[in-house]
Parts: C-alpha cells; sequence; structure tokens
C-alpha cells in the first residue's frame, strides 16, 4: 500500500536535495543488486528540520487502523533505527531493534529489547528494495515468538519487495515509490531525462 499526499511528496524531494541524499553513479545495494543511484536517508537526522519532516511523513503512513495492529515498533539496522526510536516514542510503543547477525556475547539475541511471544510487532526500515533486510528481520523476531504482519518505510524503489513480503504474509506500507519521485523531481527540473531513465530501468513492480 502506498500512501501519497502531493504536498507531501513535495516536501520528501525537497528533502531529498537539501541533505543529498539521492545520489547518481554506481552502487551496490544491500539486496547486492548493482544500482545507477542510490537513496542515502542515512543523511536526513544530521538535518534536523528535514528530521522532523521525515518522521512526520513515516506517521501519515502510520493511520490509527495500523497503529492498533501493532504492540512493539522494531527498527532495521541502520537508518531504521534512528527513525523507528522517534516514532516508538511519539506512539508511546516499545521499541525493538534486529542486529544483522546474533552476537557472541551477553544474551546472544538477534533481536535487542523486550520481546514476548505473541507480541504482534511492526517492523520499520527506510528503503525497501527486493526486502531481503525486512524479511530477515520478521524471520529473527519470529523465531523468538513474536507476530510480523506489517512493515513500513518511507520508500519502495519498486523491485519486488511488496511481492516477496506477501509471500511470507506480510503486507508492505511504504510512504511513496520511486516512480513517483522520479517523476517528480523530473517535472521539478532537478534531474535530467538521462537521469529519469537511469531510475525507471530499475523498476520492475
Amino acid at each position: 500500500m502506498v500512501l501519497l499526499v502531493s504536498t507531501r511528496l513535495d516536501d520528501f524531494c525537497n528533502v531529498l536535495l537539501r541533505t543529498g541524499s539521492l545520489k547518481f553513479g554506481t552502487f551496490k545495494l544491500t539486496s547486492g543488486l548493482l544500482s545507477p543511484y542510490y537513496v542515502d536517508l542515512r543523511l536526513i537526522p544530521s538535518y534536523p528540520e528535514a528530521f522532523q519532516q521525515t518522521v512526520n511523513m513515516y506517521r501519515s503512513v502510520l493511520e490509527p487502523d495500523l497503529v492498533k495492529r501493532f504492540q512493539r515498533l522494531a527498527g532495521v539496522p541502520t537508518a531504521g533505527i534512528a527513525y523507528a526510536a522517534v516514532i516508538a516514542l511519539n506512539l508511546t510503543k516499545p521499541l525493538l531493534y534486529v542486529r544483522k547477525e546474533q552476537k557472541e556475547h551477553g544474551r546472544e539475541r538477534r533481536v535487542e529489547g523486550i520481546l514476548q511471544p505473541g507480541d504482534k510487532v511492526l517492523i520499520l526500515d527506510d528503503v525497501v528494495t527486493t526486502g531481503k533486510s525486512l524479511l530477515e528481520a520478521a524471520e529473527a523476531i519470529r523465531a523468538e515468538g513474536g507476530i510480523v504482519d506489517d512493515a513500513v518505510v518511507l520508500l519502495d524503489r519498486q523491485q519486488g519487495a511488496e511481492e516477496n513480503l506477501q509471500k511470507k504474509r506480510m503486507k508492505l506500507h511504504a510512504f511513496t515509490t520511486m516512480r513517483r519521485i522520479a517523476d517528480k523531481l523530473l517535472n521539478l527540473g532537478t534531474i535530467n531525462e538521462e537521469q529519469h531513465k537511469e531510475i525507471l530501468s530499475q523498476i520492475i513492480t
């Protein structure tokens, strides 16, 4: 599901431009895929005003019916943790975060925080491509007895994530898609036709 409010989409494009979060070149993504562009939302928390705007965009996705469906909010390393921490505090929801690898000391857990069997957990990340990171986080939470039905991201790159999550009984909620961002930036004149084509060449859904 994609939520789109035109003024908020304009705000997001402005945030990307102000913070330099959209880059062109050759990049290897977490999924292992190569991409001619990269959206680095890890930069945004260094800009307090942009960070607040971005948190508000996440909140617009978290409609009351969705908020009622989960008890705990889990951030995905690394970018998802900063956003999840603020949003969990705003919603008065307990925060979890999922390590990429199980630590080899202490309690040797992948899921940090208090998680009881049967707890319903919403997973939050910044950008999704194939859904690999979200699925790995869901697997770790489910292994400890948690229930994961939903995941929230700011941006869906439209490279198979929604379908991949559906196969694992999860619903993806995205603020917007890369196609909408690319079209908006082209209309604003901040990317050229070639850059627009490069972005769209990656989209498969």
